[in-house]
């Protein structure tokens, strides 16, 4: 039976990009259970619903050995009335696909003495370059590259679990790409950090933050984005979540707080 060797919670989260991870941020960690001779798969389904926007992101993932993740996602951004009506829209939504490969480089999470590090790739392109091109962006479409490392630390808090995660990712996109790609202010790459830490509670229970640093390529001020979670795993199979999250100014609407919804389904 795969996954016999990992220890529940070390698959992480599902990225609202479609990577494993945290719901912000990509972790080393693969999107599955499976050891070096299994492959695993799982499905997701997030829901962010801020001040004026609500985002739904649905995809998969496949892991193969422990050692390479791929992974597919869309993304529905819901626009309020007042950015439709004011840029001349003919849609309230703008959807956009992403496809991932992230690959294992070194260690295991928890059984090297060093982090695990794995390198990944997420190829973004939206259905259309309306709004991208009306807030200045310069395309439609862009790639974002990064560098992951994981470790968790067994008994490390008051007896408890603690992990932690940096990434620092290499992209030209606004708002994660839903705006597009590049702008009057930037065109060129920028390395952006990102992290995340939380603690095991129990076996079952994981409370956490993460943070995500964002590029200020357009006119518009474009925010880094935080939030604080809660996940439950009763088992291998699945795992909930819930956050609050707060992406400050997007689109020239600001304090954009809200809730952060999120299962993951696992099978091998």
């Amino acid at each position: 039976m795969a996954a016999d060797g990992k220890i529940l919670a070390t698959a992480g989260l599902s990225q609202v990009e479609g990577s494993g991870g945290g719901g912000l941020v990509p972790w080393a960690t693969l999107a599955g259970y499976d050891s070096q001779d299994e492959t695993a798969a799982s499905f997701f389904m997030s829901d962010v619903n801020v001040s004026d926007f609500r985002m739904t992101s649905i995809g998969v993932a496949t892991s193969f050995y422990d050692r390479v993740e791929l992974s597919y996602a869309q993304q529905t951004f819901v626009l309020p009335a007042s950015l439709i009506t004011g840029l001349s829209l003919t849609s309230e939504q703008i959807k956009q696909d992403i496809v991932g490969l992230k690959v294992r480089l070194y260690g295991d999470a928890v059984y090297s003495a060093y982090p695990q590090v794995s390198a990944g790739v997420q190829y973004k392109q939206l259905d259309s370059d309306t709004v991208a091109l009306k807030v200045g962006a310069k395309t439609d479409s862009g790639t974002d590259f990064y560098v992951a490392a994981t470790k968790v630390h067994l008994g490390a808090v008051a007896g408890y679990n603690l992990v932690w995660n940096v990434a620092a990712r290499a992209t030209k996109a606004n708002e994660m790409g839903l705006l597009g790609y590049g702008g009057s202010e930037n065109n060129s790459y920028q390395v952006m950090m990102e992290g995340s830490v939380g603690l095991l509670l129990s076996p079952n229970w994981v409370v956490g933050m993460e943070y995500r640093q964002k590029p200020n390529n357009l006119s518009i001020v474009e925010d880094d984005w935080t939030d604080v979670f809660v996940s439950y795993l009763p088992n291998k199979n699945v795992n909930i979540t819930a956050a609050y999250v707060d992406l400050g100014t997007v689109a020239t609407k600001k304090d954009q707080k809200g809730i952060y919804l999120s299962m993951t389904g696992y099978l091998w």
